[in-house]
């Protein structure tokens, strides 16, 4: 019988140092950012015979920056694409709650290691682009780049997609990271030229190309010519289009009672689609298990939820 090798994904970002603290006093320091959260939830979601997973930044050669590899690593990621930068350090945020719950979000990234990325000649990344079957971006990931690493990127997705990698892409989008709204439009244009699969939150598109409202952006975002679309609605159903030609499909959202905390919705959704769309699954099928791990995340406080609460997700099939 054959054995086959595991499949190879690639996440490209930011995981930050998440500093939990109302005022000066006793705080949580913990660690978060979007693409890493994917990366996680995929790992848990994908049989390790499947698919191996790796994520890709800049770190320091701090000692904060090697506890933060050693607790990615006993996550289970591959850190052979992380590129250690002396000078730099991990970026920072910072949380407070309000009494009503609302939090509140400061920020100190500018001259953080993983925008340093791609200032080396060349990563190890781009040495073994080749090797992977699925690289994921998002947004963030491009937000945080100067012009030239994001040419660089570029360049390296439009070689390995036209060789059959899946290049797949999150339009998260946070306004306060880019210099202006017309750069943030032209640079997700060019995210989603290079892109196989786009996964697009709804009311971010309609917030990066200025719609005046959802039904404008919808129709936007459906005549995208990307090969494959997905268009997260929130609550309301989930939309997706295989191919260009191919019919859009209404998946259903799963009905939860209480929802505690929608951090990491999205990027939970994008770990359960890929877990699924990379061994083969409908795109319809992968949308529905992308729900399922969305609709359990919420329910729980954290981007990061525990590993028990969604331990009957974590035995997929095997391709």
């Amino acid at each position: 019988m054959e054995v086959r090798k595991p499949l190879q994904f690639i996440a490209i970002g930011e995981c930050m140092l998440e500093v939990q603290a109302n005022g000066f006093g006793p705080c949580v320091l913990s660690y978060g950012g979007d693409t890493f959260n994917t990366s996680v939830y995929l790992r848990r979601c994908a049989s390790s015979k499947a698919i191996e997973v790796s994520y890709a930044t800049g770190l320091g050669v701090d000692p904060l920056s090697q506890q933060l590899k050693q607790a990615w690593t006993a996550l289970g990621l591959n850190l052979n694409a992380i590129q250690s930068i002396d000078g730099k350090l991990p970026g920072m945020y910072l949380i407070e709650t309000d009494d009503q719950g609302e939090r509140s979000f400061h920020f100190w990234r500018e001259s953080s290691a993983a925008r340093a990325y791609f200032q080396a000649p060349e990563t190890d990344l781009e040495k073994n682009a080749l090797n992977y079957d699925c690289i994921y971006f998002s947004g963030i990931s491009l937000a945080i780049l100067d012009d030239a690493s994001r040419k660089r990127l570029f360049s390296m997705l439009q070689k390995v997609r036209a060789l059959g990698c899946r290049v797949a892409f999150d339009n998260n989008f946070r306004p306060k990271l880019w210099p202006s709204l017309q750069v943030a439009q032209q640079v997700y244009l060019e995210a989603l030229n290079v892109c196989h699969t786009a996964m697009l939150t709804l009311d971010d598109h309609q917030a990066v190309f200025g719609h005046v409202n959802l039904d404008d952006a919808l129709r936007h975002a459906q005549a995208l010519e990307v090969p494959e679309l997905v268009i997260k609605r929130g609550a309301d159903s989930t939309l997706v289009r295989e191919t260009p030609d191919a019919p859009w499909q209404s998946i259903a959202t799963e009905r939860v009672e209480r929802v505690i905390d929608t951090t990491a919705a999205g990027d939970s959704f994008a770990a359960g689609f890929l877990s699924r769309r990379l061994i083969g699954e409908s795109a319809l099928l992968s949308a529905e298990f992308g729900n399922k791990v969305a609709a359990r995340v919420i329910q729980h406080r954290g981007a990061l939820i525990p590993l028990e609460a969604m331990q009957d997700l974590i035995s997929p099939p095997v391709y």
